[in-house]
């Protein structure tokens, strides 16, 4: 459990500055995460790491000299936002480039890529490594859905390192290509973790059992057995490992750097004792262990789990990974930094301007806030349930991520309304604020919705009817183009697709907007109800489909609630709070 926390909405933010404040030497803070407080080399690719709170060492614990230049830091396993990403990059870059590495989740793969084409419009050579080195997650003829996990370490090191000695972006690029694909990890679990303020884990496992396959944000694993010794563990871990030797490579003779990483709860004597293990059994294979790294590296918070990785070397990725390096959680070797001076690599924020508006368009950004302040008392209401709802299949974090998000909505949407902004600037405040705050793929997906809506009802008139359904129309298109997800994926398009075609019905025949809503709210709950009987083919959920089969998709019944809350403001222009 974690006990030790101030209000849980605030853990990440205090952490980080808890963790600048205490790291100086290394890192220094700025908008969306932290960046290097020493000097870099001038004109070389700057890697750009991150992701969600909770996994430290990774990602700030890798930020410094022959390492990482930054990294953008989400809240308690959701992925950073595209505009934190961005802030990181533009602070960290050096005239080189920004190469951008993640783990291989469906929210940082959106934000990440948000970031990266932003970046290369304003003229910066921007790319991406997303690491998907855990087996559990999918099959060989699928690694490219395959998840990040402990492997991040490998992949960042090496690029951090050629990066470092001046390699170009090209190069980099190639040499943390060939250090994922080198990478494979595996992993256990014997207990959840448990979030701040959260009165029970994100999943449990029985007494006695151990779950096999496990991800590092609660993410079920793909089986379940009795706990063994430690042995027989250590036995389990390369066994797996060694049925994926990389293509082109044989196992006698090669030489590997394993990687024993505690997720969070499991004490550095009992690795010890797995590893013992683990050493006799890569040598009766033939393979050469090099550096062998114990101890805690990408955790799970409280997870008490471990996770076996095993890097196979060239000579160029050995070199690459044995360069010196000074971080905050990773040393070696002997290396020079000068620190920056004081304002050096600092951005300027200016306020952002408030566009002209119609009277008829504030008063319609007035009720824009109301609409808001209902989805943030439902929302409110039902988070324990929706993040219950989430960990059936998935990382039982969707209650707290938009929490988080709404709740910055509503403050960015009172804020714009204090400020005079009409309706469409309400939304598009809202939705960067949403966005920003909740990371994840729910934050990019909420965020998209709010902006194409103030797109179409804009700031010169009141919001009507016709406006309003043609911005659902607009969501629910910018959503499945950039999520990919469409209706049968068990997602939240299950719930808009069908309330956007069911408003622009109503709203066709001549209906009201309040009467509109009003029908297409009951088509969408009796969507989010449907979502039970789907499997999941999109998202963290997917590996583990058949679990969620009989329960809802947690984002769509997020949506039905919210419609529903929209739909009490149109009436009775109150918010009331509606139990899932």
């Amino acid at each position: 459990m974690t006990r030790l926390f101030n209000e849980p909405s605030a853990f990440a933010d205090e952490m980080i500055e808890g963790f600048a404040a205490s790291h100086g030497r290394w890192v220094k803070r700025v908008s969306g995460g932290v960046v290097r407080n020493t000097k870099s080399t001038p004109d070389t690719v700057a890697l750009v790491i991150g992701g969600g709170s909770g996994h430290y060492p990774a990602f700030a614990g890798l930020v410094g000299q022959g390492l990482a230049h930054g990294a953008a830091m989400g809240n308690l396993f959701a992925s950073p936002s595209a505009q934190q990403v961005y802030n990181v990059a533009k602070a960290a870059n050096n005239g080189g480039g920004v190469l951008l590495g993640y783990g291989n989740y469906a929210g940082d793969v959106l934000h990440f890529n948000q970031a990266q084409d932003r970046l290369r419009k304003e003229g910066i050579d921007c790319r991406s490594i997303a690491v998907t080195d855990d087996v559990s997650s999918a099959p060989l003829a699928e690694r490219a859905k395959r998840r990040g996990i402990a492997g991040d370490l490998t992949v960042f090191k090496v690029a951090a390192a050629a990066a470092e000695a001046g390699y170009s972006m090209d190069a980099t690029m190639e040499i943390a290509e060939r250090a994922n694909d080198r990478t494979r990890s595996f992993g256990v679990a014997f207990t959840g973790c448990t979030l701040p303020g959260a009165d029970h884990p994100l999943f449990s496992v029985p007494e006695g059992r151990m779950a096999v396959g496990m991800g590092i944000h609660g993410e079920p694993g793909i089986d379940e057995t009795d706990i063994p010794t430690a042995d027989e563990l250590a036995e389990l871990l390369v066994a797996k490992l060694l049925t994926e030797v990389p293509e082109g490579l044989d196992a006698r003779g090669a030489r590997v750097v394993p990687i024993l990483n505690g997720l969070g709860s499991v004490k550095y004597e009992e690795l010890f004792v797995v590893y013992r293990r683990v050493a006799q059994l890569l040598a009766e294979a033939g393979l050469e262990a090099v550096d062998p790294q114990v101890g805690e590296l990408v955790t799970s918070f409280d997870m008490a789990g471990t996770s076996l990785t095993l890097f196979w070397l060239d000579d160029e990725l050995e070199a690459l990974w044995n360069a010196p390096a000074d971080a905050p959680a990773f040393r070696r070797g002997a290396v020079t930094a000068e620190a920056l001076e004081a304002g050096d690599g600092e951005l300027a924020e200016a306020e952002a301007v408030i566009p002209d508006a119609t009277e008829e368009s504030r008063a319609g950004a007035a009720r824009v806030l109301a609409a808001l302040g209902a989805a943030k008392a439902v929302v409110d209401a039902n988070a324990d349930e929706l993040g219950r709802i989430d960990a059936i299949a998935g990382d039982g974090d969707h209650g707290i991520g938009m929490e988080r998000g709404v709740r910055a909505a509503v403050e960015a949407a009172t804020d714009a309304v204090a400020r005079g902004a009409g309706a469409a600037t309400t939304l598009h405040f809202a939705a960067d604020a949403w966005a920003d705050r909740a990371g994840g793929t729910s934050g990019a997906l909420w965020g998209m919705a709010l902006r194409a809506v103030g797109d179409a009802v804009g700031n010169s008139k009141a919001p009507d009817a016709g406006a309003v359904a043609a911005g659902v129309a607009g969501a629910a298109a910018a959503i499945m183009d950039f999520g990919k997800a469409k209706p049968g994926d068990k997602t939240l398009v299950d719930v808009l697709v069908p309330f956007r075609d069911a408003l622009a019905s109503g709203v066709g025949a001549g209906k009201s907007l309040t009467e509109a809503w009003a029908a297409a709210a009951v088509t969408a709950e009796q969507a989010a109800e449907d979502t039970a009987q789907l499997l999941p083919l999109m998202g963290r959920a997917r590996p583990h489909a058949e679990k969620s089969l009989g329960t809802p998709d947690a984002g769509a019944v997020s949506m039905a609630l919210i419609i529903r809350a929209i739909h009490n403001t149109l009436v009775e222009r109150t918010t009331i709070k509606e139990k899932a």
